[in-house]
């Protein structure tokens, strides 16, 4: 395994400055920041769904920008990243038109593709897809946070569990198709089922599964009753395992082997900048890039570092070594590890790899 010859694309990256964008935790990075409370201490008034998702509320509290990602990198190579919408509570397109000014290219990694958000339930989709469209030629599809987890005690980003089976939802999803547009489906894995019928429906458009279908508490506990014990984990992965073969019979799906060191998933939460060995991160993570890899097959799985959000468990280094060690581990050949980690993305996100 020779990391240094693969051309690396990131196709999972979150962007943010709370202190001047309208994100869901501005107005409580905007409070910190004039308030003379420690960062660890703020963290523990905050509701449990919300500690245990992020872990390390560090990032969230300040702005992670070009610069933040590049210092982030270290000595890996990444040619290109796709920037994935991160909960913008404005005017969806205006997070579109401030990715696409944002530094890229200058020092940092190329910014090749760009996921909004927009709801396709919602009256004016169509015309949140104009003006997303006009704001960046980047624009490759979008997403919608539909995330929902029935432990109430896990944190939560859509009020019920039926977003991706509304009426309005179903019968907004065809405009993707027209204009040649992808889907992010980033759900719980109880959501899976949903995400085929999804794929069954609309054949004909494009849907990435974001981070495997994010089994919350399959390395251990988080909520109230999720992954706190061994029995627990165990059918937790025997029905994600079913669940995701069922979504890989989906052709027009693939599947993004990144958001595999969210707090959320149960791991435990190292010191504040001492990345969690690989070799601790290959033993947990291997089970489920196998069976990825088994269903899904080489041409269909796609690497992202979700960092910032991934970042207090490992680095992004880490978060390469782990994945590629995994898959090697798995059976993936070199050519496999050339297509994870930049092919795929390559063509499903219609990278433009002449500029």
């Amino acid at each position: 395994m020779d990391l240094t010859e693969l051309d690396i694309i990131d196709a999972h990256i979150h962007q943010w400055d709370p202190r001047t964008t309208p994100r869901q935790f501005s107005k409580l990075a905007t409070l910190l920041r004039y308030l003379p409370l420690p960062v660890d201490i703020a963290a523990k008034l905050a509701p449990r769904g919300d500690r245990e998702f992020v872990g390390d509320p560090s990032a969230y509290l300040g702005p992670y920008l070009p610069a933040d990602y590049r210092a982030d990198l270290g000595k890996t190579r990444v040619d290109a990243i796709a920037h994935i919408e991160v909960e913008w509570t404005g005017w969806k397109p205006d997070e579109t038109r401030w990715v696409a000014s944002l530094p890229f290219g200058v020092d940092t990694p190329a910014l090749a593709a760009i996921i909004a958000s927009a709801d396709p339930a919602a009256a004016d989709f169509d015309a949140v897809l104009d003006a997303h469209q006009s704001a960046s030629p980047l624009l490759r599809g979008i997403r919608t946070m539909v995330a929902h987890h029935p432990d109430p005690a896990v944190k939560s980003f859509a009020p019920n569990d039926s977003a991706l089976t509304a009426p309005a939802f179903l019968n907004g999803f065809a405009q993707l198709a027209q204009r040649d547009l992808s889907f992010d489906a980033w759900v719980y894995s109880v959501q899976l089922p949903d995400v085929t019928a999804l794929a069954e429906r609309f054949p004909e458009v494009p849907i990435v599964l974001d981070h495997l279908g994010t089994p919350a508490g399959i390395f251990g506990p988080v909520g109230k009753h999720t992954g706190h014990t061994p029995a627990q984990r165990q059918a937790l992965f025997e029905r994600w395992r079913d669940d995701l073969t069922d979504l890989a019979a989906q052709p027009a799906v693939v599947a993004k082997v990144s958001g595999l060191m969210m707090p959320v998933l149960g791991h435990p939460v190292p010191p504040r900048g001492a990345p969690t060995p690989v070799p601790e991160l290959v033993e947990r993570v291997r089970p489920l890039l196998a069976h990825a890899l088994a269903v899904f097959g080489p041409d269909r799985l796609i690497w992202g570092s979700n960092f910032p959000v991934d970042k207090p468990i490992t680095s992004i280094t880490g978060a390469v070594e782990t994945v590629a060690t995994a898959l090697t581990e798995a059976g993936a050949d070199q050519g496999t590890l050339r297509k994870v980690f930049g092919g795929n993305a390559t063509r499903v996100y219609r990278v433009d790899t002449a500029s």
